[in-house]
């Protein structure tokens, strides 16, 4: 069973900064990649970020060099850096799982509760 728990959300004000963490409780796959989406209210997912088993990592191209993802394997924790957010920011942010990068923006793979960024 695949436990994925979001932390670190809250509000901000434009031009602030927030970090979102993840605890991965357990894996399905040995080389899972790991990573972000957000969704806001009456809009589609988006994917944000994510990171290979290798390390390598990739972005949804509204990012535009703000956010940053990384991971501690020794602690079974993801994060995502958030720096210069924008009102357009505002949503719901996920930890998701899958074993191909971007592909719970399409409902593949498994996901937490997710937490709320809000920018004003």
């Amino acid at each position: 069973h695949v436990q994925l728990v979001e932390s670190g959300g809250g509000s901000v004000q434009a031009g602030g900064s927030l970090t979102l963490s993840c605890t991965v409780y357990s894996y399905v796959w040995t080389n899972a990649c790991l990573g972000w989406f957000r969704q806001a209210p009456g809009k589609e997912r988006e994917g944000v970020a994510a990171i290979d088993s290798d390390g390598m990592t990739s972005y949804g191209e509204f990012v535009k060099g703000r956010f940053t993802i990384s991971q501690d394997k020794a602690k079974s924790a993801l994060y995502l850096q958030m720096n210069s957010l924008q009102p357009e920011d505002t949503a719901m942010y996920y930890c998701a799982t899958d074993r191909h990068c971007m592909r719970w923006v399409i409902g593949s793979g498994y996901w937490g509760q997710g937490t709320q960024v809000t920018v004003s």
